[in-house]
């Protein structure tokens, strides 16, 4: 048996091709399937059988038009509503792929009817075992409960306590862990983990959903670290379950100058993909910054600020566009329009620009004047464990919402690293209000001089 592991960072999750040197099992698959093929193809490999753990909150699934283009069966829990056929499947199923033995264990916790599969090689006398437990067992951690409705959190919550104990106990502790959430993905809850790859057994010995011999405390204090996820998150479990077709990947023809113009001037949502220190120089009036860089935050945080289904431009190098209209695929969000160039003058030459004014935190005790305004971007969570005295608290996320309703003062925008700043003071911007970006990491504040609130 051998397991490939195909990365999303932009979304902290992982999909699996599972083989035995013939054929192949595909777990969780990201809508992007080129990445999948890919995988197989190198693998030597042919694709026969494609597997969910559950209708995801998070992304768009690449199963049901994997599955269908390469004749292969689709493995989804028998008790999901959807729309397509599916080959149902139930717990304790024991299902085969070539000589691998696939055991199907109910997990409900991150939704009601999640499913993990323990993977054995029944060829070989290594007892060779793998469990891909998708938004169950995480490493150090477990799936989010809070995605399916307010009225039930608490009940999966106490679900994920004894679904990740029924998981440890159908497999040997040497057995390797795959989850598919938990490498930055907002479906995952609780202290975070830096491991690359794990075991039932060390996840016994020392992840705190089963170190915690208490069900009641372990539900009180998931519950008490539950934080806001993406809002395009409602839109994703139906999507699911509906089913998806394929994702148009190619980039655009660029949207002629004038045309752009008047995109700006309607106040229709253009993204601007380039460095943040960039666009507050110089950026077309009316356009948001949502650099894109390595791409790890670009997906969530645009996903969760911009309105669902709304037509949008992107403005960028042919490289990033490329990048950011696969990303945005992975959730749903298809056919962007795209302005391919170097900068402003390329994009649209006729239509006005604007700057503001950015620094990092000696600027803000520098320049900063009586009664202006420090606005705090980040969670509630992050406000409450410490913030800069004094300073307003409005999430990146709901700001579309609370401009007008800001403090008519010029405001100093901050976050943890400058990035959900920089989305802020875009936003900021482009409702024509007073803004300077504290383009800083909140860590340095304190060795700045910068006065903080416990």
């Amino acid at each position: 048996m051998d397991v490939v592991v195909m990365e999303t960072p932009p979304l902290g999750d992982r999909s699996y091709l599972v083989h035995d040197g013939s054929v192949a099992l595909v777990i969780d698959p990201q809508r992007d399937i080129d990445r999948v093929e890919a995988a197989a193809r190198d693998a030597g490999v042919r694709i026969t059988h494609v597997a969910e753990t559950h209708l995801h909150n998070d992304y768009v699934t690449g199963g049901l038009i994997l599955a269908e283009k390469h004749g292969a069966e689709y493995w989804v829990n028998a008790s999901d509503e959807v729309s397509f056929t599916r080959v149902p499947v139930s717990d304790g199923q024991v299902l085969r792929v070539g000589r691998l033995a696939v055991t199907v264990v109910a997990t409900p916790g991150h939704t009601h009817t999640h499913l993990s599969y323990v993977v054995r090689d029944e060829a070989h006398d290594d007892g060779a075992e793998a469990v891909f437990s998708g938004g169950s067992l995480l490493y150090g951690s477990v799936g989010r409960t809070d995605l399916v409705s307010p009225h039930d959190t608490a009940r999966l919550a106490h679900d994920q306590y004894s679904s990740v104990r029924r998981l440890v106990d159908s497999a040997a502790p040497y057995a390797a862990l795959y989850p598919t959430h938990g490498f930055g993905s907002f479906c995952s809850i609780g202290p975070a983990s830096h491991q690359d790859a794990s075991t039932l057994g060390e996840q016994v010995s020392s992840n705190h959903a089963l170190t915690d011999s208490n069900e009641d405390h372990f539900v009180s204090e998931l519950l008490a670290n539950l934080t806001a996820y993406p809002a395009y998150y409602a839109h994703m479990s139906p999507l699911n379950a509906a089913g998806v077709g394929p994702a148009n990947l190619d980039v655009p023809d660029s949207v002629v100058p004038e045309e752009l113009g008047r995109r700006l001037s309607a106040g229709e949502w253009v993204v601007d993909l380039r460095n943040r220190v960039a666009f507050a120089d110089a950026h077309l009036q009316g356009s948001v910054s949502f650099e894109y860089g390595r791409g790890e935050n670009f997906t969530s945080y645009l996903g969760w600020v911009i309105p669902w289904n709304q037509p949008l431009t992107l403005l960028g190098q042919r490289e990033e566009v490329e990048k950011a209209i696969r990303d945005l695929a992975r959730i749903g969000i298809d056919n962007p329009d795209a302005a391919v160039g170097p900068d402003p003058g390329q994009w649209s030459p006729e239509s006005p620009r604007t700057s503001y004014p950015h620094g990092d935190w000696s600027f803000l005790l520098a320049e900063r004047k009586s009664g202006e305004v420090v606005l705090d971007v980040r969670r509630p969570d992050e406000f409450a464990a410490s913030h800069v005295a004094g300073a307003l608290n409005v999430p990146v996320y709901e700001l579309p919402g609370r401009i007008t309703k800001l403090p008519d003062a010029r405001l100093w925008v901050h976050c943890a690293t400058g990035y959900r700043a920089s989305v802020a003071a875009s936003l900021l911007d482009r409702a024509g209000r007073d803004v300077v970006l504290i383009n800083a990491r909140f860590k340095d504040a304190t060795g700045a001089g910068i006065e903080m609130a416990p």
